[in-house]
């Protein structure tokens, strides 16, 4: 049986017991009856004896019934009992505290039996509040955890081979009189393998590795928190050299407040207090490092960040093309994969996945595969698993009617055109009309190469793609439709972005109205105030930009026509378009475009 079980049948126990003394009390309580019920039995003779306590009595009648009632007027009472010859007996209200006993009995069953619960729930070795969460172990050779499962980060990773060298040889460095860090905070976006990377340092350096959660050190206790950190760091100083690894530390770590901190705050920074002393606290001889984790770094106190606390802050990033192939190759490893399937191509088409992510696909690609009954993995799996990740599940029993398939078909068909003709954008992949997510239909585009930057032509070449599908709907159909909001949504931000925080327009200039806050080393945005007659001229801007872009669209669309009825006729007949398909489309397409040219030429000479 588990501690937790047996937790809970000591507290099924408590309750239990709480309601048997309540039944055990009910039946040895009196009757309780009115005074004037008292009165009356009393002038009849059917009391036989009562005891007084103050103006509390309690008696027995004549036909032994127990009964209790509330005298007002004792003396006068007292005086008729003596004439009705009934036996009385009295004692002082103050003396007797059994009554508050009984009344207490209850609550101290109920809080004995929630503290023995309490620590059954937190384990005999971990007993009492002020006790860790913290896990533990030293890397084995079954367990262990190295630099080879580490893929897709080799700066961090190379970063990091130094710490290893100071655990395994801290002689090395402390004989030329420096001193190895005492603290590592690895930050990045999530998913890119922080907490791998801190168990292959323990891993590699074979040492002990404990590790916590920040949020594992607080409790509504204030107190509880910067125990805890103490007793963390005493055990791991006992067993130095050794690991403290801290995942998500901006729960213990975030800035303090002044001084102003009442309830949780305040046991947070009771907790941040305690850590930042016992990182300054270690001896020359115990060699104890700190590794943390965080995808919020800004939210982070600058005494933790210091040089002497964390002294090496590396930054991990999403991995690029390169990195994302390596984190395919570790994680093929696992599964039965169909020979010849190109790794390179997969981790192209993945742009901006984290190595969860990755990992998570190649899961995902193995589950499909045994779904169909395959004896390995196909690159079709992997298709097919990267569209559900991306795109959202197939909404195979959706009925659909020709006239919006048909709809779907053409909007579809003007993104992927306008991105095949514009220049500086990304190639077509995949377009269908088949519903994923709540979308019917999605045309696909994915970078030659990674992007870090982005030129203005490829901004505005992005906002006419998305205006594609509503301008294709308006050529061929004359009306407009729903299917194009979240395009525009999307077109709109872009269009903004390149006014008030790109400084990529003419009429309003190089100045930024949006500032980045939050997030990952920034993520989220804020808008810096201007006046109104500013934002006349941003909002006159962004609907100039997104006008333009429309209107071009509309004559490139217009003039490339058949184009565009030949590949909404491509996707009615096969629901989905790769992108060498569509070239094929785009081919025919050309070869025709040139017979008529020619034809026409020569009937005009004609």
């Amino acid at each position: 049986m588990s501690q937790i079980q047996i937790g809970l049948l000591l507290l099924l126990l408590t309750l239990l017991g709480v309601v048997g003394y309540n039944v055990y009390l009910k039946e040895i309580t009196p009757n309780e009856i009115s005074y004037t019920e008292f009165m009356d039995k009393l002038q009849k003779g059917q009391i036989k004896s009562v005891h007084l306590r103050g103006g509390a009595v309690e008696g027995e009648d004549i036909g032994k019934q127990s009964f209790s009632s509330y005298i007002p007027d004792v003396p006068e009472t007292i005086t008729i009992l003596k004439e009705k010859s009934v036996q009385i007996t009295a004692e002082k209200d103050n003396e007797n505290i059994g009554g508050f006993l009984k009344s207490m009995v209850p609550v101290f069953l109920i809080l004995g039996g929630y503290l023995i619960f309490s620590r059954t729930q937190k384990g005999s070795g971990s007993a009492g509040l002020g006790k860790n969460k913290y896990s533990s172990f030293v890397p084995s050779k079954n367990t262990k955890v190295s630099f080879e499962d580490v893929a897709g980060i080799s700066e961090a990773r190379s970063e990091l081979i130094e710490i290893v060298e100071s655990l395994k040889n801290p002689d090395k460095f402390s004989s030329l009189g420096g001193y190895i860090p005492k603290g590592v905070l690895l930050q990045g976006p999530p998913g890119t393998g922080k907490t791998l990377l801190a168990k292959a340092i323990a891993g590699e350096a074979s040492v002990p590795f404990f590790s916590i959660g920040g949020s594992d050190f607080v409790e509504m206790f204030v107190g509880v928190g910067a125990s805890r950190v103490r007793e963390l760091f005493t055990e791991a100083k006992k067993n130095a050299p050794a690991i403290i690894f801290i995942d998500e530390i901006d729960a213990i770590g975030g800035k303090r407040s002044g001084g102003n901190a009442t309830g949780s705050n305040d046991e947070r920074e009771q907790t941040l207090n305690a850590l930042l002393v016992e990182m300054d606290g270690f001896n020359s001889d115990q060699t104890v490092i700190i590794i943390a984790a965080t995808n919020r770094p800004d939210m982070l106190d600058p005494a933790l960040l210091r040089p002497g606390r964390f002294d090496r802050q590396v930054t991990i990033n999403l991995p690029d093309v390169k990195g994302r192939r390596k984190i395919l190759e570790v994680h093929a490893k696992k599964i039965i994969m169909q020979p010849g399937i190109n790794l390179s191509e997969i981790a192209r088409s993945i742009p901006g996945f984290s190595g969860a992510e990755i990992a998570n696909l190649v899961n995902e690609a193995a589950l499909m595969a045994a779904r169909h009954n395959k004896i390995a993995v196909e690159l079709s799996d992997f298709e097919e698993a990267k569209d559900k990740i991306s795109l959202g599940l197939e909404r195979k029993n959706v009925v659909i009617n020709e006239t919006i398939r048909r709809v779907t078909a053409y909007h579809e068909a003007g993104h992927a055109i306008t991105a095949k003709l514009l220049p500086e954008t990304d190639p077509v992949h995949k377009i269908t009309i088949i519903p994923r997510g709540r979308a019917l239909g999605l045309t696909q585009q994915l970078p030659l190469d990674d992007r870090y930057t982005y030129s203005r032509n490829y901004l505005i070449n992005r906002i006419k793609i998305l205006m594609g599908g509503r301008v294709a709907e308006e050529i061929v159909f004359g009306h407009q439709t729903t299917g194009a909001s979240n395009d525009i949504l999307t077109a709109t931000d872009i269009a903004n972005r390149l006014v008030c925080e790109f400084g990529m327009s003419q009429a309003i200039g190089p100045v930024a109205y949006i500032q980045e806050q939050g997030g990952f080393l920034g993520g989220s945005t804020i808008t810096k105030p201007y006046s109104e007659k500013t934002a006349e001229n941003i909002d006159r801007e962004i609907k100039r930009i997104i006008e333009e872009c429309y209107q071009e669209t509309v004559e490139l669309l217009t003039e490339n026509n058949k184009f565009l009825h030949k590949l909404a006729e491509a996707l009615l007949v096969n629901e989905t378009v790769d992108g060498e398909e569509m070239d094929i489309v785009h081919y025919c397409y050309m070869n025709e475009k040139r017979i008529e040219k020619k034809f026409m030429k020569n009937h005009k000479e004609g």
